[in-house]
């Protein structure tokens, strides 16, 4: 068995007004700072944590409605993902916007399977007597969901715990990506090249 990481390093992404940042503060509380990514001038915020005696690096990725589209806020999302393979990634989505949100969650699970989503705005929806079922959203979407409310510090503990099982290896089961046939098969040629040139790092 694999020993327990001591140090592992979690992103946050998110469309914007989510919560995402008011999240990542309570994280990170006041070992927080700014600075670019290497090689890029967009500023990434960064912190850490430390939880049940491992060290979490927090990076909170700029919010985004999509990885698809061509903004310095988009490709520093999508590229961080891609090329920086974090240890896991926490996706805030607002329970109040769920449809919404769920495009962005759809388009992380086309690179990475490590994610725990954390929950915002159920607090509300709970004020107007609307009650969430939050196991069945798990269940949909094959990954931990953890109900948070961070300005009273409500289901951090258990976020940073889901975190840490997934960046030490726990399984998910998130819906696989439905493609055309002719995508798949174009998708299948390139997987190929890239087994085949050993293509594995950002492009120079």
């Amino acid at each position: 068995m694999t020993d327990k990481k001591k140090k592992i390093r979690v992103c946050l992404a998110g469309n914007p007004n989510t919560g995402k940042t008011t999240l990542f503060n309570e994280l990170t509380g006041a070992d927080m700072h700014v600075g670019n990514w290497p090689g890029k001038t967009v500023e990434l915020a960064m912190g850490k944590r430390i939880h049940n005696d491992v060290e979490i690096q927090l990076i909170d990725l700029p919010g985004t409605y999509s990885l698809y589209a061509d903004s310095p806020e988009e490709e520093i999302a999508k590229d961080f993902l891609l090329y920086e393979k974090p240890d896991a990634v926490i996706v805030v989505l607002d329970a109040t916007q769920l449809q919404r949100n769920l495009n962005l969650l759809f388009q992380i699970f086309e690179i990475t399977d490590r994610v725990v989503v954390a929950l915002t705005m159920v607090d509300i929806l709970e004020a107007k007597g609307i009650k969430f079922d939050v196991q069945c959203l798990e269940s949909r979407l094959g990954v931990p969901v953890v109900p948070v409310v961070a300005i009273y510090s409500k289901g951090i503990e258990q976020l940073l715990d889901r975190v840490i099982e997934i960046a030490n290896g726990k399984p998910t089961n998130p819906p696989a990506p439905e493609y055309p046939a002719e995508l798949e098969i174009a998708l299948l040629e390139v997987e190929r090249e890239i087994e085949l040139h050993n293509i594995d790092s950002v492009p120079t």
